[in-house]
């Protein structure tokens, strides 16, 4: 092999390896923004947690606040609610899962569902499980929530008990201290 031939070697080796660096971060380059634009906006991502002051919250009654675009039920609860609440059993629920992010693998009793043992403190993401609908408080058959879109029932713990809606309205990531309720 004479060095002619070996320099043209190289150089091709060289032109090669140059050419699939270039194309490497070109495509690089192209996704990047590809994969930013999919992380949340400035806007979303303060609004990911929110305080809510609740001290003004007499028993009985019902707040709604926007969190991450959805609308959050916040009650509190009288002791006829929770009373109601805690005499159902699990055979009567279509869902006897939780939904409650702040436990794991809990099942639908209404202990498991409020964010105080007491049972006082109900909140709930707002959107009906069937198809997205905003439920109406104090209405339907079990005195909790209606959705009159396609008539889904929620007693007064979220829990589904009639109609199309797969499963109980979903609890946040929640806590509560001081009168202050922190979403998130």
């Amino acid at each position: 092999m004479s060095q002619a031939e070996d320099d043209t070697g190289s150089r091709r080796d060289f032109l090669y390896v140059a050419t699939a660096a270039a194309g490497a971060i070109t495509v690089g380059a192209a996704i990047k923004p590809l994969i930013g634009q999919m992380n949340p906006s400035a806007d979303v991502q303060a609004l990911s947690s929110i305080e809510v002051d609740v001290s003004e919250l007499g028993v009985g009654e019902q707040l709604t606040v926007k969190w991450l675009g959805k609308p959050v039920f916040i009650r509190r609860r009288s002791e006829t609610d929770i009373s109601e609440a805690r005499d159902v059993m699990l055979d009567d629920l279509p869902d006897t899962e939780s939904r409650n992010l702040n436990l794991q693998d809990a099942n639908a009793e209404d202990i498991n569902r409020t964010l105080d043992e007491a049972g006082e403190w109900l909140v709930m993401i707002g959107v009906c499980t069937h198809l997205g609908c905003v439920p109406l408080g104090d209405a339907g058959d079990f005195g909790g929530w209606f959705c009159p879109c396609h008539g889904s029932h929620y007693d007064t713990s979220g829990r589904i008990r009639s109609g199309p809606a797969p499963e109980n309205l979903l609890v946040p990531v929640a806590s509560l201290t001081d009168d202050i309720l922190k979403l998130g």
